[in-house]
């Protein structure tokens, strides 16, 4: 009797759920984060990282429960391989903008600035692994600029790493996402302009609810998975540039 009791006194551990996010939604997630966590208590823990390199994580057994992907590509990976529960669905469309945190650069949509001797290196996100590096070289090539400009090219692991060499003006310019220059903590930094929609192939963003999610984590998984097409998440992708159809 005294045993029930007891048991009946636990209580359960809160409830969590372990969520990969591709390195463009670091301050989106943030907002994303704080909102679900006060809709359902059930608290979230963010990695981030380049699509590839999370991809890479969860196929050798990361315990992740969904994947916040740049693109479709990696999440329709994991889902042919049996790593994902269910097909994964677009959320967002991300845009690609060029970004300075030099004073004494001017920049242009058209990206013609990038071949001349004003610019000695340029931030890119290393197209092996980011969706957005693979943009910002569709879009050099859209403008044949690839060729002259590729000397230039600094590689980051992921947009987190791209824009440090552009805010530290390791490197004179860069392409990252428009989310990152539109958040709370780089707005006003430098300058920026969009690159033109039709220099590159559509950044349809894709989510995925992990295998190890929904075997392991089914409630949290689920509840967040679910809550990344809500209207309430909808408007913070706004909030941060993203197109939302």
């Amino acid at each position: 009797m005294f045993a029930a009791l007891f048991a009946g006194s636990e209580r359960q551990p809160p409830q969590k759920v372990t969520v990969a996010v591709a390195a463009n939604m670091q301050y989106a997630i943030k907002n994303l984060k704080e909102t679900f966590e006060k809709q359902t208590g059930i608290s979230v823990d963010v990695i981030i990282g380049s699509s590839g390199k999370l991809t890479q994580q969860i196929e050798q057994g990361a315990p992740f429960d969904v994947f916040v992907s740049a693109d479709t590509k990696y999440a329709d990976e994991l889902y042919n391989k049996k790593f994902a529960a269910a097909a994964p669905k677009i959320y967002a469309e991300g845009l690609l903008v060029l970004w300075t945190a030099r004073n004494d650069i001017n920049l242009s949509s058209n990206l013609q600035l990038l071949a001349t001797d004003q610019i000695k290196k340029i931030a890119i996100a290393n197209p092996k692994t980011a969706p957005y590096g693979v943009a910002a070289e569709e879009a050099l090539k859209y403008y044949k600029l690839y060729d002259q400009v590729e000397g230039k090219l600094a590689f980051g692991e992921s947009i987190s790493q791209t824009n440090q060499f552009i805010l530290t003006q390791s490197a004179d310019v860069g392409f990252t996402a428009k989310s990152v220059v539109l958040s709370d903590e780089m707005k006003g930094k430098g300058k920026w302009v969009a690159v033109d929609t039709k220099a590159y192939t559509p950044i349809s963003q894709a989510a995925a609810l992990l295998q190890h999610g929904e075997d392991n984590n089914k409630e949290a998984a689920e509840k967040f998975f679910k809550f990344l097409y809500s209207r309430s998440a909808k408007e913070i992708y706004k909030k941060f540039g993203y197109i939302v159809k």
